[in-house]
């Protein structure tokens, strides 16, 4: 089952439902988050973040792999999300709506302390195939 739902119909902000709760995933302690902060409504995806991965690999069947290997932190953000402070990730590999960037500091609330799962992790052979994948893109 796939961890995801996206609500957009077109790739545009206009139709994004911004009352659906906001995560983001750290190694840190904290009490808000920056302005520039990547925010997602997928809290598996948060999760993973949590874990600080270089490589984040989704397939089409909604599994999450990656090379993280911190314990981290799970927030949910703690406060109203209008339109202007978020916006889609410019540069993100995923598809489009997963990563978004924050226009303003908000405030967070911990939600749950994570820890990597063995099966979620990314293997050597997988890493080199990403990388090659990489190289070619």
């Amino acid at each position: 089952m796939p961890t995801h739902q996206l609500v957009a119909t077109e790739m545009n902000s206009t139709n994004w439902d911004y009352n659906q709760p906001w995560y983001h995933g750290t190694p840190l302690m904290l009490a808000t988050i920056y302005t520039g902060s990547t925010v997602t409504q997928d809290r598996n995806l948060a999760r993973i973040f949590s874990h600080k991965p270089t490589l984040v690999s989704l397939s089409d069947d909604g599994t999450i792999k990656h090379n993280g290997a911190m314990p981290g932190f799970l927030y949910r953000i703690d406060e109203v999300i209008l339109p202007n402070d978020v916006y889609p990730h410019p540069n993100s590999s995923m598809e489009w709506g997963m990563e978004w960037l924050t226009n303003r500091e908000l405030r967070v609330r911990l939600i749950d302390h994570t820890r990597v799962v063995d099966s979620e992790r990314l293997t050597e052979n997988e890493v080199v195939e990403l990388m090659k994948k990489r190289a070619h893109h």
